[in-house]
């Protein structure tokens, strides 16, 4: 019978060294979920664009907010994690913001804008579409690069968080764990 896949482990084939230079690492650590993605080197090439650069239409706060909230939604604490501890500093979350990530209360640590962001992505995760009255707000309030931006990163995320939940990805030692009552935690 199959068994879930693993990291691949280095030393790893030329081809696939070569792909895995241009991924990102953490102090020089090479991600679990990218060793995973060696595993195919056509996934490693293809499988999800690499949306975190300065070239995004999103301020690195809205970009994150869309991936904590992905990952909580779709119960991937592999990836939550990973953005995290490398991310939710630079993009300006307190420790509160960073746990109702998690969780569709506590919505008072966030402005009225986030809120509203908040709830896009929670229908575009549970619905794939949004409502009348929360695409009024989405069409109106952010340009179509954003909108753009959002749905690549909605589908990205969600396919990092099957490939990470599915392979049963033990967290990265540096990654915080979801907080306790979250919607990941349903």
């Amino acid at each position: 019978m199959s068994q879930p896949l693993t990291p691949l482990q280095p030393p790893f084939p030329e081809a696939v060294n070569a792909i895995l230079e241009s991924y990102p690492k953490q102090n020089g650590y090479l991600l679990k979920l990218f060793r995973v993605f060696a595993r195919g080197p056509r996934f490693l090439r293809k499988g999800v664009l690499n949306l975190l650069d300065a070239d995004s239409p999103l301020t690195l706060r809205d970009r994150e907010l869309v991936i904590l909230r992905v990952c909580a939604n779709f119960g991937c604490e592999y990836e939550w994690g990973v953005h995290v501890a490398v991310f939710s500093k630079a993009a300006g979350f307190t420790p509160q913001q960073v746990a109702a990530t998690t969780s569709k209360q506590h919505l008072d640590c966030w402005d009225p804008r986030e809120q509203k962001f908040l709830n896009s992505i929670d229908e575009l995760c549970s619905e794939q579409q949004l409502s009348t009255a929360t695409s009024s707000w989405f069409f109106e309030q952010l340009s179509v690069d954003e909108q753009l931006e959002i749905y690549a990163l909605v589908g990205n995320y969600l396919t990092i968080s099957l490939v990470a939940n599915v392979n049963q990805l033990e967290l990265e030692d540096f990654a915080p764990r979801f907080h306790a009552g979250g919607i990941a935690n349903r």
